[in-house]
């Protein structure tokens, strides 16, 4: 299958599944190309983005993954590339 150039949106509402995120990054951390966490604590959240490069699936499954974790909201756009 043919990779795909992703960016991943995170928010996450609930501090308690940061490690959870940080631990399904690191599994597929060949796919990743690059992120960048940012703290905004006046809302007490983290916003986090992922470029990714993988098949489709791959991406979809990480976001699916992360999505499943509870007070984590997740979007995903793919490149025409």
């Amino acid at each position: 299958m043919e990779n795909r150039v992703a960016i991943m949106s995170i928010i996450v509402e609930n501090p308690d599944q940061v490690e959870e995120i940080n631990a399904l990054l690191h599994e597929n951390g060949d796919s990743i190309i690059g992120r960048m966490g940012i703290p905004y604590r006046v809302k007490n959240i983290n916003i986090i983005s992922i470029a990714l490069d993988a098949p489709q699936d791959t991406v979809s499954a990480i976001a699916g993954k992360i999505g499943n974790l509870p007070g984590i909201n997740v979007k995903t756009v793919f490149a025409n590339v």
